[in-house]
């Protein structure tokens, strides 16, 4: 896939990932998410730091320095602005055409750059999904977006799930939308809310 193809994608989930944050209330941030270790802190905290800053570090080809690594970028109580700025920053440096040649060291092994920033899109949605049920919200991207999504869930969950990124496959019926068979295909259920034990 080419950068025309996947930035309008990398753009869309981007805004919506940052809309979903600003409906995130403190008060949320302990309630439990689809993933059993990890409540909405925890959750946040992962989605912040490799769709946004980790995003940017992957244009540059740089590594994520500890100190982000190590953030609890929930202790500023304006985490979800910082959260919508990083994004634009990343965002923008994946403008850039020649950001989307060759590949992108990740320190054991490189991937093509196209391939990372699909991974990324990925994770902003997936993701994105997880904080936005857990607190009461909706994740929408659009029919072609949710394709992208579908495709790269497709492509990699056998290394996902290699690294406990993914739960086995949920079943879903045929004619389910595109976005809740990705979800399906990463191990969440679509269906199910994670505030019934609210």
């Amino acid at each position: 896939m080419k950068k025309d193809d996947l930035y309008p994608y990398m753009t869309e989930c981007a805004a919506e990932a940052a809309r979903v944050a600003r409906g995130v209330t403190a008060a949320q941030l302990t309630r439990p998410t689809h993933c059993p270790e990890w409540d909405v802190r925890a959750m946040v905290n992962h989605w912040v730091l490799y769709t946004s800053h980790g995003l940017e570090h992957r244009a540059l080809r740089k590594q994520l320095p500890e100190e982000l690594v190590a953030r609890d970028f929930t202790a500023d109580p304006d985490w979800a602005e910082a959260y919508a700025a990083q994004l634009d920053r990343a965002v923008a440096a994946w403008a850039d055409p020649a950001v989307w040649e060759g590949e992108v060291d990740l320190g054991m092994a490189a991937m093509p750059a196209t391939e990372i920033a699909s991974m990324i899109v990925k994770e902003m949605a997936v993701h994105g999904w997880d904080v936005a049920t857990a607190t009461g919200q909706e994740f929408r991207i659009s029919e072609d977006a949710a394709r992208l999504v579908l495709d790269v869930v497709e492509t990699h969950g056998d290394l996902y799930r290699q690294y406990d990124g993914f739960a086995d496959p949920v079943t879903v019926p045929d004619d389910a939308p595109v976005f809740e068979r990705a979800l399906a295909a990463s191990g969440r259920n679509p269906r199910q809310s994670t505030q019934v034990d609210q």
